[in-house]
This record gives structure tokens, sequence and C-alpha cells, in this order.
């Protein structure tokens, strides 16, 4: 494999050691050892470490620049918009903190950030409402996945016997206490916040 070694192929396989086991796995001689070759053959293809942290964190903002937005309307577009948004975040923790490690996260969501102003301006929407349209979507992806980060993290959790002020509502309760389905809440909640958004004033 060494002899037809690409840049590419030594990106992918940089990202997925980062994605699978976190950015201190990605040293030159375990990325080597991925790929089959000489820790010079990897010098020779990206540089030094900190230049291929820097391939990696550009290759991550152009995978972020992809997300384009799917549907007829302007509400299903936008939350189609915040669908992939959370999708690629929650794909990419640890490179995605490599990006903000750099301060460039407000770069990485600008193109995301970009096709939900057109999408409030077909809706009708014209500045501070625009505006602010666009960062609720925005927070409330960001928040959800912090929010499912999170519970992944924490240690498992016992369920109290009732919730305070149910009212004796027993499915509630056992809906309360199960795992929450987080795809289903983030659609419930993303589209609520959108056809709030668009609600005219």
């Amino acid at each position: 494999m060494a002899e037809n070694l690409t840049r590419g192929q030594v990106l992918e396989t940089a990202a997925r050691l980062v994605r699978e086991h976190g950015p201190r796995a990605l040293t030159m001689r375990a990325l080597a050892a991925e790929l089959g070759t000489a820790v010079t053959s990897i010098y020779w293809h990206v540089g030094r470490r900190e230049a291929l942290v820097d391939a990696l964190v550009e290759r991550t903002l152009h995978e972020f620049a992809a997300i384009r937005p799917a549907g007829r309307t302007p509400r299903t577009r936008i939350v189609s918009i915040a669908r992939a948004l959370r999708r690629e975040l929650l794909a990419r923790p640890h490179l995605i903190a490599m990006v903000h490690e750099r301060g460039l996260s407000e770069r990485m969501f600008r193109p995301a950030q970009r096709a939900l102003v057109h999408e409030v301006h077909a809706a009708g929407l014209r500045g501070a409402r625009a505006a602010e349209a666009v960062q609720a979507v925005q927070f409330q992806v960001v928040g959800h996945v912090l929010v499912e980060r999170s519970r992944e993290r924490a240690p498992e959790q016992r369920a109290p016997d009732a919730v305070p002020g149910s009212g004796g509502d027993r499915v509630l309760e056992r809906a309360l206490a199960g795992e929450p389905d987080a795809e289903r809440v983030f659609e419930v909640a993303v589209r609520a916040l959108v056809e709030g958004l668009l609600r005219a004033p």
C-alpha cells in the first residue's frame, strides 16, 4: 500500500483514528502502522503532526460546507438543514473539538448559517426576526447535541419511582423513566421551533 499511498488515504485514515479513539490516538507511528507504511512516508504526504491536524481541520470544515437543504417549502428545508447539522456534529465529535480548539467553530457553522438565511428569507422573514430564527435553529441543534453527548458519557441513572406533578399519568411516568428517543425528541423540538419562528407575527 505504501507505494500507492495518497494524501487522501492518509487523511481518511487519520480522521478515522480520531473519530474512533480521540486526538491522542493520532500519532505518526500509529498512523503509519494503520497504513502499512513508514513514518517518513507520512511526513512526505502531510508533513509533521501539527500540519496533519491542520489538514484534518480543513477537511472537517469542507465536509460541513457540503450541507444542503432538501424539501419543497422553507419549513421542510430548514428542518432538513437542522437534521444534517445534527448528523454531522454527532458523527465526528473529536474532529469538531479540534476545529473548536483552533477558533474555527464560527467558520464551520457558516455554510449551514448561509443556507438557513436563504430559507428564512424565502419564508418572508427579514432583519432582526430573520437573524433570531437562524440563531434559534442553530442553538437548538448545538444544544441538543450537547445534551445527547452528555447523556452518553453519564453513568447509568436510576429512574425515580414517580414524576412529581404527573397527576398519576402512568404512561407519562413510564415514558420519562425510560431512555428517550433522542432523534424523535429532536424532530419534535425542531419542527415545533421552526413552525413557531415562521408563523406570521
